[in-house]
């Protein structure tokens, strides 16, 4: 059985990191699975991998072995994909972009607007993905760019910019008592029940608990919700409340849930975010006309009439 590009990424990663919690965190997966999957590749290569002692993991002269190699045939693929993506691109002349949940703004028809009058010829494509595709397609190619919210993975080999930055507000169901009040705090907050994101998503499902918000106080999940739908479904059925950026909260606005601002967070940032060895020009000329959109002071549709 042939070895899977997965086992040698988790191989490398462990590698690199020395440290199986570490590496387990990195590639955004339970550490029982990631050392499942070592296994699995020692068995495959018939030999031990890594040493583990109390003072910590090393590797063999097997696993010391297989670095370079390792290195070499998932940097050949990754270069692959990076061709057949262009290629596809070159073809149809078709820009992709990822999202998870609706930019609004005024952003989108402004931006796709400007790309087209520089590149005549050109679409601009959406590909809706659900929350658990942390990278929103770019990792696989489906995805030419993406707009996300940050934190990105640390080691995701993506570049973005920073498009917005916006308060975090808290959406509750309308009969929920703390609607009574105009402003909130996360102190207001540590026993209600949130709706999460998929553990899949590590850092940003943080972000959107405000783990680091709340002075050492455990999370109480009512949900998890895999887009915004759910979400807003979630929300109807009183099973928990959610943070949300101001400017979503415009976007979604709904009869299930209310909106109230949650005084000492630091503001989201919705970025626009690319393959960091992407260096095809459109991509990097649609990078340029998101920013500009938000940069020009013409009148805008309304945030909810935008994708």
């Amino acid at each position: 059985m042939d070895v899977h590009l997965r086992d040698l990424r988790y191989f490398l990663a462990v590698a690199d990191e020395l440290h199986f919690t570490r590496a387990a965190q990195r590639l955004f997966v339970s550490q029982p699975a990631l050392s499942r999957q070592i296994q699995v590749l020692e068995q495959h290569v018939r030999a031990p991998l890594f040493v583990r002692s109390p003072r910590g993991v090393s590797l063999t002269s097997a696993g010391r072995a297989l670095v370079p190699y390792a290195r070499r045939t998932v940097d050949t693929w990754d270069a692959a994909q990076q061709a057949v993506a262009e290629a596809v691109a070159a073809d149809s002349r078709t820009l992709t972009v990822g999202m998870s949940i609706g930019v609004g703004r005024g952003l989108v028809p402004v931006a796709v607007e400007a790309f087209l009058r520089r590149h005549p010829g050109f679409r601009v494509d959406f590909q809706q993905l659900p929350f658990d595709d942390r990278s929103l397609g770019l990792d696989s190619g489906v995805s030419d760019l993406a707009f996300c919210w940050l934190p990105l993975p640390a080691d995701g080999g993506l570049a973005h910019r920073v498009l917005v930055r916006e308060e975090r507000h808290l959406a509750l169901p309308r009969d929920h008592p703390l609607t009574g009040r105009d402003e909130l705090t996360m102190a207001d907050l540590y026993d209600e029940p949130f709706i999460a994101l998929p553990e899949s998503t590590g850092s940003l499902r943080d972000y959107w608990l405000a783990v680091d918000a709340r002075d050492g106080h455990p999370v109480r999940i009512g949900a998890v919700v895999h887009g915004p739908e759910e979400a807003v479904t979630a929300l109807g059925r009183g099973l928990g409340v959610a943070l949300i950026s101001a400017g979503n909260a415009e976007i979604y606005r709904r009869p299930e849930y209310v909106v109230r601002p949650v005084r000492g967070l630091p503001p989201g940032e919705l970025a626009i975010a690319w393959r960091a060895d992407d260096t095809r020009p459109v991509v990097h000329d649609f990078v340029r006309c998101c920013v500009a959109a938000l940069e020009d002071p013409a009148p805008r549709p309304e945030a909810g009439t935008v994708p």
